[in-house]
């Protein structure tokens, strides 16, 4: 009877380890620095991105100023910067991500590292010009 208790929990934890739902620290691609956490979370059926924390002290008050409609000037700090991606086999695509340094919106898909499930690539699209940042797992 324990065995099973304890391979139910084995399993579980294994599969819910690797899915993209979570905490992430995210990390400039070009400093190499952690900038902000962002929760990764599904709603109605579609995966959206939310930043919940922001590491620079000074950056915390920051108002989007860049973002258009109804988020312009709202706070950086609870933004919501993914949006609309559905599963797609080992991806998550067919929504955007949001910059607010420089207000654009990229085409979007996210998937976990093949060797290590506590990274996710997060790469955003122009055409076929694509940038690729590599965010680090907080908690699942």
């Amino acid at each position: 009877m324990y065995k099973i208790a304890f391979v139910f929990l084995f399993v579980s934890f294994t599969v819910n380890s690797q899915d993209i739902f979570g905490k992430w620290r995210t990390i400039d691609d070009q400093s190499g620095e952690a900038k902000s956490t962002v929760e990764i979370y599904k709603q109605n059926g579609q995966v959206f991105g939310k930043i919940i924390d922001i590491y620079n002290e000074k950056d915390k008050d920051a108002l989007c100023n860049t973002c258009p409609g109804e988020e312009y000037n709202k706070p950086v700090l609870g933004l919501t910067i993914i949006k609309n991606l559905t599963k797609e086999g080992v991806y998550y695509k067919n929504g955007t991500i949001f910059d607010p340094e420089d207000g654009k919106s990229y085409k979007c898909r996210l998937s976990l590292d093949e060797d290590n499930h506590d990274v996710l690539m997060v790469r955003g699209y122009i055409s076929f010009f694509y940038a690729t940042q590599y965010w680090e797992r907080i908690e699942s």
